[in-house]
Formats: structure tokens, C-alpha cells, sequence
């Protein structure tokens, strides 16, 4: 099963191929791998009666293989579900799928684990396929009947059964929003059952899919499922300046992968004071500037000398803490900062390839006649005024012999 904008006529998948993600559907996201595929079971032993299933935008339900069917990974079936059916891709058979339970906290005997009809016959794709392709017309009919009624709400997608009764809208709204004239007007235009579900803008943006700042998919369409939450905090434990143009996403909340770095960030926080401490040294009170978390110093400057800034280490800027704390005199911060290490110079890395330059296709051609000019020219240069005889004209040098001939008495005409 592919999404609907890499599916050709016959259902079988094109583009993307279920073999990665694609920016409309998000195919196949955070499939598990199965490798116990190639394994058999040990004797006397019966395979896991639960299968994981996929529907669209990578929403998972797990449902029991009652029946015993033959399934396997990619196999179209005929789930249970409210009322009527449900058309899904099974995703994951065997042990694993008993893991997978585990993982999400759902009891094998649970009562809320539906079964499998059957497996897809043709016509039940054709239902499928026909209520996929009202998927995009009924969700631009719905945001006008919306805006219509004035209702402060966005509807992003919309997911049909699978047999079609049915019609999932997934919306988001900062407030509550009262839908229920909505809900008859769908109804009635579209002549099926309506569920509404609100979903966040990080769940919305997870659905939608597209690319980054960064230049990439984004991590909540491809294999971001946790979504913590994400403060301005993080941003000022990383020094980063608070724009929020350039920290949030295209959900419009702070960038989930602010989160990723931020504990290293605290981790290595912990060896700096903090920049709301100040130095008391004899000289004056010096108070933080700035911060390099990478190199480990410190900018000071001295109350009323605010440009001429003083660098220190965090362990120098936390032996004068110390020493303030102990009522140690500290005669001023230059006497530290003497003691910083010296600069090392930079790492230069072989350029193993020899394509360092960006701009080096931007260089003119040299001219192939080059190495010829100059070579002519050198040698006219050594042979001095013969050489330049032997360029001249035949006609100049016939006119050179005749005069030397008319000066020696002989006539032009005999030779």
C-alpha cells in the first residue's frame, strides 16, 4: 500500500516505492525490521497471533490473526472495525509484534485488539482506492463549510474507511471549537459518518510532512514519534539568539532539535559559574560578558571600563570565586590572566581528495599556445639579428641581395 500520490491505477506502489518516507503519505515511518523472517519456529511451537497493521499516515493498530491466515509483510487486509471494515498493509507478524505490545503497554488478551476479517479481495481495494481519491475534494469542502460557519479551527486531513462509510477529519484549533452544525452539514453534503479528532500542531506537521531549515525531512515525519516539550530554556543554555523566526519549526512551536544537544550543553555548564556572579577583586567588580562553551573561557570587564574585556578560563574564574568566598584578597584579573595556556595553533588536514577549493571550477582556462609563444620568443631572444633575417620576407631579402650585387659592379639581371 502506498499513499495516494505514489500509487499508480492497479494499487501497486510507484515513486518512493514503501521503501522510505515521502512528504504526502510518510510511508512505511519507523517500520521495525524483522529479522526473524527467515527463522522457523521451534517444534511444538505456534506463531504470534497478532500482526501489526498500517493505515494511512503511518497510523498503527495491532489486530488477532483469528483465523490463522497465511500473512506476511506487505499482505492487504480486511480489518474489524467499528462498523463496517477497515483496508490496511500488514506491517510486522511474528515475535516481534509481541514486543511491540510490550513497548506500548497493551496486554496480549486485551479486549481492544480487533481481528482480521479476511484477506483484501480486489473489490475491496476498489472501494478503498475510490473513498482515497474523495480524500482531497472532501477535505477543501469541509474547510469552506468552515470558514463559512466562522469556525476558528484548521482542518488538515482527512482519512476515509476503508469500505467508505466512514471519514476521519483531523483538525487542529487553539480553543474549543463547537462543530456540531459542522457535523451536520458534512453529513449531509457527503452522505457519511463524520469523526472529528483533534490533533497538535506538532502531530499536524508529523502528518503533512516536508522539509526543513536544515534541508532535510523533518524529524517528526520520519522518525520522531516522542514529542517533548520544548522551552526557550534550551535555547539560552545553548547561547543562541531567542528568534523566534529562526527557532520554530514549520508547526510554529520551538524546533524539537533544540532538545537534542541540550544536554551536553548542561553537562558541560556544570564546570562554569554562573554569569550572574561577579568577580571582586581589589580593582573593581567584574562581571560576566560572554561565554564559550566549547573552549572553556569567560569574558570580564570591569564596572565603568566596558570595552576592554578580560579572558578566563572556568577554572580561573572559579579559583577567584573561591577566593571571595574565603575572604582571600584577589589583587585584580590580569594577574589570571597571565596564566592562560598558550594558543595552539590549528589543525591543518591533509586534503586527501584535492578538491578543497569551492570556487575552483571559477578559475579561467589557461590558452593551450602559450607554451609556444614564449618559446618563439625566447629563442628570437638568443639568436639575436640572424634569427630575425630568417624571418623576414622572401620578397625583402631577394631586395637585399640585388643592392649588395649593384654596389660590387655586376648588373641585376646576371647571375
Amino acid at each position: 500500500m502506498a499513499c495516494a500520490s505514489c500509487t499508480s491505477a492497479d494499487g501497486t506502489p510507484r515513486g518512493c516505492k514503501s521503501n522510505g518516507t515521502c512528504g504526502t503519505d510518510s510511508c512505511n515511518k519507523l517500520t521495525v525490521f524483522d529479522w526473524l523472517a527467515n527463522m522457523q519456529l521451534p517444534s511444538g511451537e505456534e506463531a504470534f497471533d497478532v500482526v501489526e497493521v498500517r493505515f494511512k499516515n503511518s497510523r498503527k493498530e495491532y489486530f488477532r490473526n483469528a483465523d490463522n491466515l497465511p500473512l506476511k509483510i506487505g499482505d492487504l487486509v480486511a480489518t474489524q472495525a467499528k462498523s463496517g471494515h477497515d483496508i490496511g498493509q500488514v506491517t510486522l507478524t511474528g515475535e516481534l509484534v509481541r514486543f511491540q505490545l510490550k513497548k506500548k503497554k497493551i496486554k496480549e488478551d486485551s479486549d481492544a485488539i480487533l481481528k482480521i476479517y479476511r484477506m483484501a479481495t480486489q473489490n475491496d481495494i476498489d472501494k478503498w482506492q475510490t473513498a482515497r481519491d474523495r480524500e482531497a475534494e472532501v477535505q477543501k469542502r469541509a474547510r469552506e463549510m468552515a470558514i463559512f460557519l466562522r469556525l476558528e479551527m484548521k482542518i488538515s486531513d482527512v482519512e476515509f474507511q476503508g469500505d467508505g462509510s466512514k471519514a476521519t477529519f483531523y483538525y487542529t484549533a487553539d480553543n474549543r471549537v463547537d462543530f456540531r452544525q459542522l457535523i451536520k452539514d458534512m453529513a449531509q453534503a457527503f452522505s457519511i459518518r463524520i469523526e472529528m479528532r483533534q490533533v497538535g500542531l506538532r502531530q499536524e506537521a508529523s502528518r503533512l510532512g516536508g522539509i526543513g531549515s536544515c534541508g532535510r525531512e523533518l524529524c517528526c515525519s520520519t522518525w520522531l514519534t516522542d514529542f517533548r516539550t520544548v522551552s526557550t530554556a534550551a535555547a539560552r543554555y545553548q547561547q543562541l539568539s531567542l528568534n523566534p523566526q529562526k527557532l520554530a519549526g514549520q508547526c510554529g512551536k520551538l524546533k524539537c532539535c533544540l532538545n537534542f544537544e541540550l544536554d551536553a550543553y548542561r553537562k558541560a555548564l556544570k564546570h562554569f559559574p554562573k554569569t550572574e556572579t561577579k568577580l571582586q577583586t581589589e580593582k573593581g567588580v567584574a562581571i560576566c560578558q560572554k561565554v564559550d562553551i566549547f573552549k572553556g573561557y569567560l569574558w570580564y570587564a570591569y564596572k565603568g571600563e566596558w570595552t576592554n574585556w578580560h579572558l578566563l578560563t572556568h577554572d580561573q574564574a572559579n579559583e577567584i570565586i573561591r577566593r571571595n568566598r574565603a575572604d582571600e584578597p584577589v589583587a585584580s584579573l590580569e594577574d589570571f590572566a597571565l596564566d592562560l595556556p598558550a594558543k595552539t595553533e590549528e589543525k591543518v588536514f591533509e586534503n586527501v581528495v584535492g578538491q578543497d577549493s569551492l570556487n575552483r571550477f571559477d578559475r579561467p582556462k589557461r590558452k593551450r599556445n602559450n607554451r609556444k609563444k614564449s618559446g618563439k620568443k625566447q629563442s628570437s631572444e638568443a639568436g639575436g639579428v640572424a634569427v630575425a633575417e630568417k624571418k623576414a620576407p622572401a620578397k625583402n631579402r631577394n631586395r637585399s641581395r640585388n643592392r649588395n650585387r649593384n654596389r660590387n659592379g655586376k648588373p641585376k639581371g646576371n647571375e
